[in-house]
């Protein structure tokens, strides 16, 4: 019998929810257990600190605590570090009221379009109302049951707001179901609000004991899998597409063995890239926007393709052209992914899925032209990718180049080094040229594209994986935007090497406004309104010292090289800045992308794109 059944324990709400989350355990692939959660990170404020901050002081030792400078930098470093465990483990995140809690909604947004588990803690307003309007508090004049944490209902998976202590009974987990669930992992948020975080609740002590997290597989139904082996079972020419799917549900090596058995060649989206050594014979690189020729040129001509865990969002299908004609199945654990673009839908783990298709189609092998073609394809790109990597003297060096420069600098790079990015012309070239033979060894937030995320997203991957060299590679735009993490990476002891891409402004987002007939405006520093001292000369490298990091400034890919062997030797965070060319890009692969342009505009430019623009429309698919 169980000893502590009908025995309760006093404790205050925010003792209880951070005991709670202390307790929970999950399986380890040795059989072992460990915590879901890593700890928590915290900015107190006046709507946190008494009652959460209290109760996350006694569970130091089991649940720690770490300070950051800046809440949305703290929630991204949460994100990545879930998205470096593959969603097996998790963090929580915690602010006060009003500007803390606002600042977590990107993050929030970001969790949400990128299927990422964080939860979000925030503190909030008086249930009593006693002391109305407390400092930070908004008020509406047409409800008054409205704090600024309703704007996280929209960008949360699950949200509640605690307004009695015993209601931690229910959501908290109703909150681990969602944090945990393939199909509706996302961000929770539960809104605290901060005289309930101190009130007192006779918990059940059993409650404090929860069962051992379990992250379930999505099972498929067997009349969808056999209607989508018989559409791949017809096709000569099949291409997949793998996703994020494919990392988190584990999957790597099921598409491998699948891939292999049927002579079908694989192209990866951002968030799958990874999922298939960048040297597998099948292996065609990336796809879509920032996609190789390789991949593109045999999407086009696929008369089928079988989306394995992707969204297949616009960057992924060249905005629904890129693979218009061809057949879908789409395999995922998400039903509002799984039916898009009107394919035959499969609800299904990434890994169960691969094997019970692969058993279906028995000896099924795809056209052995199509299959001969593909590696060929595959084999010139990996020459050109070489190429383009290898290339040392020149006289102002572009991103490719500088990419190929971190590669060479560890012997190892494809296996140990993790690379960090997420916004900007970066996002591109790392697609096509990074090289990867580890899942999670090419970590990008492209479905928010957040700018920002790079440094404090480092800081999270180093905190889930201590042993890999994490490298950020970031434009001085995202640099600007968002650094202070990296002094928390130096207080933290997590280091990070930081390869900053100097082009001295927005470079992507200038040669996109050219692309659509717009002249140079407002995103480069040259083409920007200046008055007093002009454009600001600034010393990213002094910066990060004056952070705790080590840093320098380099000219040439040569002088680069010898900086990172001083950062991959040194003992904390080490900045190395580069200048680039702002209007150099691997112009090698790619394929349309829609982005509205002006059907009345005063410059010829910007009609001339419009024509190209109704051009290009005119072949994308219909009726999504």
């Amino acid at each position: 019998m169980n000893a502590a059944k009908g025995k309760t324990i006093r404790l205050t709400m925010a003792q209880a929810l951070v005991r709670y989350l202390a307790a929970l355990r999950v399986a380890t692939p040795d059989g072992g257990r460990e915590p879901l959660f890593g700890g928590a990170f915290a900015i107190f404020g006046h709507g946190n600190v008494a009652g959460l901050g209290e109760a996350l002081y006694q569970e130091r030792a089991s649940f720690p605590t770490y300070r950051a400078h800046n809440e949305q930098g703290m929630a991204h470093a949460a994100i990545a570090y879930a998205k470096a465990h593959m969603r097996r483990r998790m963090m929580a995140v915690t602010t006060s009221i009003g500007p803390g809690a606002t600042n977590l909604l990107t993050a929030a947004a970001l969790a949400h379009v990128n299927r990422l588990p964080v939860l979000l803690l925030p503190g909030d307003v008086f249930v009593s109302r006693a002391p109305d309007p407390v400092l930070q508090q908004l008020e509406d004049g047409g409800d008054g049951s409205v704090s600024v944490n309703d704007a996280f209902k929209p960008l949360s998976r699950y949200f509640d707001r605690i307004i009695y202590p015993e209601q931690l009974l229910t959501a908290l987990p109703r909150a681990i179901a969602v944090l945990t669930d393939a199909a509706q992992c996302g961000p929770v948020t539960l809104a605290l609000p901060q005289d309930v975080q101190t009130m007192a609740y006779d918990y059940p002590v059993e409650f404090f004991n929860p069962p051992l997290v379990r992250f379930r597989t999505v099972q498929p139904d067997l009349e969808d899998m056999a209607a989508a082996a018989a559409l791949l079972g017809q096709a000569r020419q099949p291409l997949i597409v793998a996703g994020g799917g494919v990392l988190y549900g584990e999957a790597g090596a099921a598409l491998r063995a699948f891939a292999e058995k049927h002579g079908i060649p694989v192209a990866e989206t951002q968030a799958g890239k990874g999922a298939l050594p960048w040297d597998h014979p099948l292996q065609l690189g990336a796809i879509g926007v920032t996609g190789s020729p390789a991949a593109n040129l045999m999407a086009g001509q696929a008369d089928l393709v079988l989306a394995v865990g992707s969204r297949l969002q616009d960057f992924t299908t060249g905005s629904n052209t890129l693979f218009a004609s061809a057949k879908l199945v789409s395999l995922n654990v998400n039903a509002f992914d799984a039916l898009k673009r009107r394919g035959q839908a499969v609800l299904s783990d990434a890994r169960v899925g691969l094997e019970l298709l692969s058993a279906m189609l028995g000896d099924w092998k795809a056209g052995e032209g199509w299959t001969a073609r593909a590696q060929t394809q595959s084999n010139e790109w990996r020459e050109t990718v070489a190429a383009i990597t290898a290339r040392r003297f020149v006289a102002l060096p572009y991103d490719g180049e500088v990419i190929g420069a971190v590669q060479r600098s560890a012997a190892d790079s494809t296996t140990r080094d993790i690379v960090v990015c997420a916004a900007g012309t970066l996002p591109a070239e790392l697609h096509k040229l990074w090289r990867t033979a580890t899942p999670g060894g090419y970590h990008m937030e492209y479905g928010y594209s957040t700018m920002g995320y790079e440094v404090a997203g480092g800081l999270g991957v180093k905190m889930a994986k201590p042993d890999a060299e994490v490298i950020v590679m970031v434009g001085d735009g995202s640099y600007l935007m968002m650094n202070s993490e990296l002094a928390t990476s130096v207080m933290l002891g997590k280091k990070l090497i930081v390869v900053l891409l100097d082009n001295r402004g927005y470079g992507c987002i200038n040669r996109l406004q050219q692309a659509v007939g717009g002249a140079p405006f407002n995103n480069m520093f040259d083409d920007c309104l200046q008055a007093g001292p002009g454009m600001p000369q600034i010393d990213f490298a002094l910066h990060a010292k004056s952070l705790g990091a080590l840093a320098e400034n380099v000219k040439t890919i040569p002088e680069l090289e010898a900086a990172l062997a001083r950062a991959r030797a040194a003992d904390r965070s080490y900045l190395v800045c580069i200048d680039t060319d702002p209007a150099r890009t691997t112009s090698e692969g790619g394929c349309w992308w829609e982005v509205a342009v002006p059907e009345v505009s005063q410059r010829e430019q910007v009609r001339q794109a419009r024509q190209a623009y109704e051009q290009d429309k005119s072949a994308q698919r219909k009726k999504q």
